[in-house]
């Protein structure tokens, strides 16, 4: 797949008030500090379309980026850890929920994770939760290019293993980095295949 457009389409909080009109919608989702920002940046090609902060928790509504004029790149606020209050956190969480349990247009949910380390508590958490409702996801590691490629190889199959002791297969999982664009073609084709088949 080609972008040739990628603009900012309108910010909610509730998906009865997402920006017109109504299109497929594939969305991403990861801890605070996920690179998730900078992975949107190389999807899309623009450096400054999604804002990037080294602060976590600077996402605190549903975005929604037109590409193409054919579909909307979704991005969430984060889950984990984020410098806000206990009732700022339970509101950030129940956005979060809102998007993904009633988004009839959400096509898949895309949930980044760190390469460097050990899938978190927080993201087993999130993961399972997808599973028990039937949420489909794919697995984007993020940050690729901070390892080694023995060293990547080695935590990627350390994670696989682990998400294998919990559902009989794999979902389907991209390498990534911001930095040098790797897995760029390799999602934004899996989306086009998405696409092609609705």
């Amino acid at each position: 797949m080609k972008i040739v457009s990628a603009r900012f389409a309108g910010s909610s909080t509730r998906t009865d008030r997402k920006p017109a009109p109504l299109l497929p919608e594939f969305a991403f989702i990861g801890r605070s500090n996920v690179g998730k920002s900078s992975l949107i940046n190389m999807l899309t090609g623009q450096r400054k379309l999604a804002m990037t902060s080294s602060t976590p928790g600077k996402t605190k509504l549903v975005n929604h980026f037109l590409i193409n004029d054919s579909w909307y790149l979704v991005d969430l606020p984060g889950y984990g850890y984020a410098k806000l209050s206990q009732k700022g956190r339970e509101e950030l969480r129940q956005i979060v929920r809102d998007y993904i349990f009633h988004s009839q247009e959400m096509q898949l949910l895309f949930v980044l994770i760190d390469a460097r380390h050990d899938i978190g508590a927080a993201d087993w958490d999130f993961l399972c939760d997808l599973g028990e409702n039937g949420i489909p996801f794919s697995i984007i590691f993020t940050k690729c290019d901070k390892l080694g490629p023995v060293a990547l190889e080695r935590q990627i199959e350390r994670d696989q293993a682990q998400l294998l002791e919990r559902w009989e297969e794999l979902p389907p999982c991209f390498l990534s980095s911001a930095e040098t664009g790797r897995g760029r073609d390799e999602i934004l084709a899996y989306i086009e295949s998405i696409l092609s088949a609705t």
